[in-house]
């Protein structure tokens, strides 16, 4: 039976993982969360391992918090970086195989085009600099690896865009939402399919590769998305971001290229409107 290991395992990836993997034989799953595994500890994560000995190594964990990132930035670097460096290190004294979960913001977004997996990341901000670090980390350490940078992530579980928007949306009558930061939201129940596809192909296409649902979307548009499809009442008005000034810097367009992906791992992937009528379904059916 192989062993997976989920780390972040309170965080949402990780659990639309653990409900997309549900009834799935000849696998065991393993989810830890921050007190559970320190995974900015090395002895730790060397210790976890060597009691555990999974086949398989999922890095959901991250330090996310754009924003605070800025003036935490030793410890955005020990999470998105060291922390990545040694579940790879582990990973590769094990034989396991090492997942990744990266970031459209490794990107300025000054392209104006998708980016594909060789255009040249320029990070504009704290956490985006360090998971492009952690990012280097995993691909010095072991070639058995998978990248996956993703964007706008949202669903059922934990605190994301969706969530926010209808709570807002049931609190106040008007909203502002900024309209020139284009990109492309992502359900995270289909990127968890893709990871659980990777382990069950035993797919030996190791790299980095972009993830995103197909479409683009600005934040407005995304909003506005949300608040048609789930029948709430508010008027969204769109915002520049000078407008909505944040200590971190986003890029302005992060759409990125999926052709790899769905030619490497031969999947499609579905529109993101389309996912987003599921996850607010999910939401629905969490509800009852």
């Amino acid at each position: 039976m192989k062993h997976i290991l989920v780390t972040g395992g309170k965080g949402q990836l990780a659990q639309c993982i653990k409900k997309s993997a549900e009834g799935l034989k000849g696998y065991r799953f393993t989810y830890v969360d921050f007190d559970e595994l320190d995974i900015t500890k090395k002895t730790d994560v060397e210790h976890f391992f060597d009691e555990n000995t999974p086949h398989w190594c999922i890095n959901c964990a991250a330090y996310t918090a754009v924003d605070k990132a800025e003036s935490e930035h030793n410890l955005a670097k020990r999470v998105n970086t060291l922390g990545a460096k040694y579940l790879a290190e582990a990973s590769k004294k094990h034989g396991a195989v090492f997942v990744q979960i990266s970031t459209d913001f490794v990107f300025d977004g000054k392209q104006g085009s998708p980016y594909n997996e060789t255009d040249e990341p320029i990070p504009l901000s704290i956490y985006g600099s360090t998971k492009l670090e952690g990012e280097h980390a995993v691909a010095q350490t072991l070639p058995e690896h998978f990248i996956i940078r993703t964007s706008w992530l949202y669903s059922e579980y934990g605190h994301n865009f969706l969530k926010t928007m209808l709570r807002l949306g049931d609190e106040r009558e008007k909203l502002n939402v900024v309209c020139d930061q284009i990109g492309t939201p992502t359900y995270a129940r289909d990127l968890a399919i893709v990871v659980l596809n990777l382990i069950i192909s035993g797919s030996k296409a190791y790299g980095t590769y972009h993830f995103s649902n197909e479409g683009v979307a600005s934040w407005y548009d995304f909003a506005q998305a949300i608040f048609d499809e789930s029948a709430t009442k508010v008027k969204v008005s769109p915002i520049k971001s000078e407008a909505f000034p944040q200590p971190a810097k986003r890029p302005a367009y992060s759409v990125m290229d999926k052709s790899k992906i769905k030619e490497d791992l031969k999947i499609e992937i579905p529109y993101w409107r389309d996912s987003l009528k599921k996850a607010l379904d999910g939401l629905t059916n969490n509800r009852k």
